[in-house]
């Protein structure tokens, strides 16, 4: 039960510099003709420059999709594990929020497993193909709320979530969602710091599988937040208390 890259190089490695103001001046200063006249330090001549903002990096879906996620704000259906508390905001490359987008998550239990394809990491538990999966849309401020739990781990991979950002999509009787474009496909990674403490509370105490961190994974290339490894703030004074997460996703719209 493991993810496997689709390419040598992860999906589009896209990655833009976070230009300042200041700093897009300058260059714009620097690119004038030798002996030009300087312009007039006024808003009708100054060039303004837009901020450029960093594109979260593309990762592989892995083998453990399934369309037809419902649209909810909890995913935990009652799943024992640590609380996880997340707020997602999704940019743009201008840095503009992304209202209405639907960030859609999935992820392994504290055993390792995910819905719709228990038994891969070698436990026995009932499966309704929904635990653990959903998405919610964007608020005004660009930013998905969502509550689950924090993630297991299974063969050969570090805890993570898997991620996608889609737009237009229409919300259907059912509770899910239909059409759309999507923007981004990623996966939202974990301190090992904290893994480490949550790896000794019961139940992911009980899960046998030999834990891969952080810096043996295959996937997280050590990008830091650009790469989606999360910012954990602790809820409480135990680890049992759960975390909040949170992140910015830098999507494409273009």
């Amino acid at each position: 039960m493991t993810d496997t890259p689709e390419a040598a190089n992860p999906i589009g490695r896209r990655t833009l510099l976070i230009a300042t103001g200041a700093t897009a001046a300058t260059l714009a200063v620097g690119a004038a003709a030798p002996g030009a006249p300087a312009a007039a330090n006024t808003a009708d001549t100054q060039p303004v420059a837009a901020a450029v903002c960093t594109l979260t990096k593309e990762m592989t879906e892995g083998p453990y999709y399934l369309d037809g996620a419902l649209v909810r704000s909890d995913l935990t259906e009652g799943k024992a594990g640590i609380p996880l508390k997340l707020a997602l905001t999704v940019v743009d490359s201008s840095c503009a929020v992304v209202p209405n987008a639907l960030v859609e998550l999935w992820h392994a239990d504290a055993l390792g497993e995910y819905s719709g394809y228990v038994g891969n990491n070698g436990h026995n538990e009932s499966d309704d193909g929904t635990f653990l999966r959903g998405g919610v849309l964007t608020n005004a401020s660009g930013v998905a709320d969502l509550t689950t739990i924090y993630p297991g781990w299974y063969r050969g991979r570090c805890v993570h979530i898997h991620v996608k950002v889609h737009t237009g999509v229409t919300l259907t009787s059912d509770g899910s969602f239909t059409g759309g474009t999507e923007l981004h496909t990623g996966q939202l990674f974990f301190d090992e710091s904290v893994t480490a403490k949550v790896a000794k509370v019961s139940p992911y105490s009980t899960n046998t599988v030999t834990r891969t961190t952080l810096s043996q994974d295959s996937i997280y290339d050590g990008g830091g937040a650009s790469s989606g490894l999360l910012t954990l703030t602790a809820l409480g004074p135990s680890t049992s208390s759960g975390y909040t997460g949170t992140l910015t996703l830098g999507v494409d719209r273009s």
